[in-house]
């Protein structure tokens, strides 16, 4: 099967790896040289731009930013689409609102293509080890044609159901409980500091009782060693950063208010989150959202040496 992965960035990259150890005839693209390099030293193909993939190719999984960013990598002057086989499937992993979602699968059909609404989460360890999880809708059709690829990459694919737009859903609704976890994991943390707790026996006790989260065992431990992920040279990537999150509680924010529903926490975590991007850290791992409470109060946080 010719698949290509359209970015190639912390998912991206372990996605299309994943489907090169699966036999999928694979290529990548991504504006970056060094992540085009990285993926031909693997064995894989590599173009700059999306209408450069071979002609015929049976399947595209978009791991892009934005609906913006895939709706150009399909439909753009520079886009896929006209380059897709017939029948060929669009498996749309970009976190967006249901109704992006909705719009582009109409738009797919129309040229003849399938479209799968299969948001991912695992974060870049489980998209090098092929263990994502999908959160997809669309027909059975989309879900046949896109089964050797799913099954590359993904360790668990949620079928629910076939309207476009659910699968957008489920990750919105994701995101608002990741976002918000990751920012009262900040806010524990730092007030411990503050009150004198080390931060250290602090991490260990909430991870061995029941107020503990995946997020704060996660994020935290990263806090610990001062590890935001973009300073030194060679450091590892950025998994999640700040600015994801700025994102994605907008996102949880229009959706809410198209169906006036209240989400004041995540409307708090995303000012937060907003608030350490404005201050300069939005490339940052999202768990140094901590350092707006740094810069309020002139915590000193573990790893770094001093206050803000």
């Amino acid at each position: 099967m010719r698949v290509a992965v359209i970015g190639l960035g912390a998912m991206g990259m372990g996605a299309a790896r994943s489907c090169l150890r699966a036999g999928l005839a694979t290529a990548g693209c991504d504006l970056r040289p060094e992540a085009r390099a990285a993926f031909t030293a693997d064995g894989g193909t590599a173009w700059a731009s999306p209408d450069a993939i071979e002609q015929g190719t049976e399947a595209v999984l978009l791991l892009v930013v934005n609906a913006a960013q895939t709706e150009a990598a399909l439909f753009g002057p520079q886009g896929c689409a006209q380059r897709l086989a017939p029948g060929a499937v669009v498996i749309s992993s970009a976190t967006m609102s249901p109704d992006d979602a909705r719009r582009l699968a109409a738009e797919a059909e129309a040229r003849g293509l399938l479209y799968l609404d299969a948001p991912v989460s695992g974060g870049a360890v489980k998209a090098a080890s092929g263990e994502m999880t999908v959160m997809a809708s669309g027909s059975e059709a989309a879900f046949a044609r896109a089964q050797p690829v799913l099954d590359a990459v993904a360790s668990k694919v949620w079928r629910l159901g076939e309207a476009p737009g659910i699968g957008a859903t489920v990750k919105v609704v994701h995101q608002l409980l990741a976002g918000v976890h990751i920012a009262v994991a900040a806010e524990a943390m730092s007030l411990g500091i503050r009150a004198g707790a080390d931060p250290r026996q602090l991490y260990d006790v909430v991870t061995s009782a029941a107020g503990n989260s995946w997020m704060f065992e996660n994020r935290m431990a990263r806090v610990l060693e001062g590890d935001d992920a973009r300073r030194a040279e060679g450091a590892r990537p950025v998994q999640s950063a700040v600015d994801i999150f700025v994102k994605d509680l907008g996102l949880v924010a229009e959706m809410a208010r198209g169906l006036q529903h209240p989400v004041p926490l995540a409307s708090q975590a995303q000012q937060l989150f907003t608030a350490a991007s404005a201050m300069g850290h939005g490339r940052a791992d999202d768990g140094f959202v901590i350092r707006v409470w740094q810069a309020l109060t002139g915590i000193a946080l573990p790893g770094e040496g001093g206050g803000a």
